[in-house]
């Protein structure tokens, strides 16, 4: 056998050694243990602070384990993916405990009686009720909301991307910037001022404007992000075909970012629709039906959550139903997010192979 033959067969001395792929779960559990034992020693009850024991020694011990075996490079590296790891556990727990503890408590009292019937003439210490009163409210507020703060929206993105210089843009830009930050109890003052000075009462447009206000700078800075994607060849191209720029914006740069629009759009309504400010200062609730937003209190599911907690007394069953309007609305903004979700995969573009 030649030499060189022997040669490759030797094991490489350059390659470093590397923990097992089961090391970091290894280390996980042990941190677990330690942090429980170290918390019942010092006297610590609370199951947060053992897990952030547990955490810092999970860091800790990742840090020594690959620096005593992999050395100090690989060592820094494992660390920052455990940053990233106890980070993302941070993150995720609480909702899933949140979303845990509504589901369980709300579906207590969640049935097609509790969605098809109003609270009528049941108060709210007393079992019985739904919220259909509610659901045809919210639906009424934030499809109107959309109607008028969507378009809006859009086409302001539309001028900024497209046709925005100088000052004007420029104001305009910052007013969407500080649109943005704004509470939405102050966008339900400003509503209110106005109906005080034409005296009108609370009905449910008033809160669709209100809703509105707070998502036309979502859909902006969304639908801006959307259109600066879209490649400028496009636009250069259909432009030196001799199409008008307007219509090579409706024919070329919408339909190629008509999937992220749309899900910035669904994000907007999503993130109005547990909105309880505005509509508790311009709807005012009612525990009736009332179909028409334009004349008369109507109710909204953020503001029925809200009444049932704050006029319950202490009941359950009014804790009940606050508690299945929550699941409600929860399963409401996630089916929207779903949606966008799914509109943005058909919309995408298709790469062929």
């Amino acid at each position: 056998m030649s030499t060189a033959a022997v040669t490759d067969k030797r094991p490489s001395t350059l390659r470093a050694a590397s923990l097992p792929k089961w090391t970091p779960w290894a280390i996980a559990a042990g941190s677990l243990a330690l942090g429980i034992g170290i918390s019942l020693a010092a006297g610590l009850h609370s199951r947060i602070q053992w897990g952030l024991i547990a955490a810092v020694l999970f860091v800790l011990g990742t840090f020594g384990v690959a620096a005593r075996v992999e050395g100090r490079r690989q060592a820094k590296d494992r660390v920052a993916t455990s940053l990233v790891w106890v980070a993302f556990l941070l993150a995720v727990i609480p909702l899933v405990s949140l979303i845990w503890v509504t589901v369980a408590r709300g579906v207590k009292v969640l049935d097609l009686y509790f969605l098809t019937h109003s609270m009528g003439v049941v108060a709210d210490t007393e079992p019985g009720g739904g919220i259909y009163h509610a659901i045809i409210g919210s639906l009424e507020q934030v499809g109107l909301a959309t109607v008028i703060g969507a378009p809006i929206g859009v086409l302001t993105a539309i001028y900024l991307v497209e046709y925005g210089r100088g000052r004007l843009a420029k104001a305009v830009t910052f007013f969407v910037d500080v649109m943005t930050g704004i509470p939405s109890i102050v966008a339900g003052l400003f509503i209110l001022s106005l109906m005080l000075i034409f005296k009108m009462q609370p009905f449910g447009f008033a809160g669709s404007l209100a809703l509105a206000i707070l998502m036309m700078p979502v859909v902006v800075r969304s639908t801006e992000e959307m259109l600066k994607l879209v490649p400028n060849e496009l636009r250069e191209a259909s432009l030196a075909l001799g199409v008008p720029k307007w219509r090579t914006i409706l024919k070329v740069v919408l339909p190629t970012s008509i999937g992220g629009i749309t899900t910035g759009v669904m994000l907007a309504v999503a993130r109005i629709a547990g909105e309880t400010a505005p509509v508790l200062l311009l709807v005012f609730g009612n525990p009736f039906i009332n179909n028409n937003p334009f004349e008369g209190a109507q109710a909204s599911l953020p503001l029925y959550i809200y009444q049932q907690f704050a006029n319950s007394a202490g009941s359950g069953a009014a804790y009940d139903r606050a508690w299945a309007a929550s699941l409600t609305l929860i399963a409401f903004v996630m089916i929207l997010n779903l949606v966008a979700r799914g509109i943005a995969r058909w919309k995408a573009p298709k790469t062929g192979r």
